[in-house]
């Protein structure tokens, strides 16, 4: 899967869980729950979505590589591309 791809994905899970948020604003070092005015309910909901969608297990502890739109990213190509 392409970084694009991936990038998709992210904005995909975003849009249906904020659907009021502007994700193209987010800067890549923006912390996303910040970014979005989202609550960690709403972030988990992004991760299962992602999970669901691209077949990645994210625990818990490492939501924190998560935390920012450059670091889901990276999280999830290196996710991906050990697959």
């Amino acid at each position: 899967m392409t970084e694009t791809e991936i990038r998709q994905a992210i904005l995909e899970a975003i849009g249906q869980i904020a659907p009021e948020a502007d994700p193209t604003a987010i800067r890549p070092e923006d912390n996303l729950r910040e970014a979005l005015d989202i609550d960690s309910f709403d972030f988990l909901q992004v991760l299962i979505r992602l999970n669901r969608r691209l077949g990645v297990e994210i625990p818990e502890s490492d939501y924190t590589q998560l935390a920012t739109f450059s670091g889901m990213i990276r999280y999830l190509s290196d996710k991906l591309a050990a697959h």
